[in-house]
């Protein structure tokens, strides 16, 4: 059975799972959520997502959401298609550990709330509050110090193999010209990695909106 993503082909989280889809080789069917019609929200979808959130999967009849869950079992389950995303061995696999770790709190924390106030808020008619702004981009940038100490010795974050941890940052790593945000480009390995893991076919295929691959 081929695997059925239920999102919205432009939401953040689903084009995060679409990029691990694409990087594995791996078919899928978009199912659509009509957010104008509350669908995320109904009686039904909670039943498979209980918070009423985009994406979820299901796999002939597994069903799991939450965005780095999903790559990170499409990866498991697919191991020697596509591109290796999940390095094994105790310690290269604890480095990856970090790595995701590293990505959610000192990157996504700030990215994702930044993309809320520089570009959500104005696709709902709201005034962005400039001074919040300011402070998370601040902060984001001084975190990018650490990342360019890590792309210092080696390619990637969890080492010099790419990984679903890299990819995890496309979505709002992405969104962050729309704050007029220069730290992806200011630090030269973090220049280097962000070209690298930006470019790819993978995320090129994805990152104007998601699509049924099979």
């Amino acid at each position: 059975m081929v695997l059925k993503l239920y999102g919205s082909a432009k939401s953040t989280c689903t084009r995060r799972v679409a990029v691990i889809l694409h990087e594995k080789k791996v078919p899928f069917e978009l199912v659509p959520v009509d957010y104008a019609a509350g669908e995320h929200k109904s009686e039904a979808y909670l039943k498979k997502q209980p918070f009423g959130q985009v994406p979820y999967l299901d796999d002939d009849g597994f069903i799991l959401f939450e965005s780095r869950a999903i790559g990170h079992y499409i990866a498991s389950k697919y191991p020697d298609q596509g591109t290796p995303l999940i390095p094994s061995g105790l310690q290269a696999n604890a480095l990856f550990q970090q790595a995701l770790s590293i990505e959610v709190a000192d990157f996504d924390d700030y990215a994702s709330k930044a993309a809320k106030e520089s570009v959500f808020k104005a696709m709902q008619g709201l005034k962005t509050d400039q001074a919040v702004l300011d402070e998370l981009l601040k902060t984001l940038d001084a975190k990018l110090d650490g990342y360019e100490r890590i792309l210092n010795k080696q390619k990637y974050l969890a080492g010099d193999e790419i990984s679903l941890a890299d990819l995890f940052h496309l979505p709002y790593g992405s969104m962050l010209p729309a704050s007029n945000f220069k730290g992806l480009e200011a630090r030269p390995n973090v220049a280097r990695w962000w070209k690298d893991v930006s470019t790819r076919p993978s995320w090129q295929a994805v990152k104007d909106g998601a699509s049924s691959t099979a």
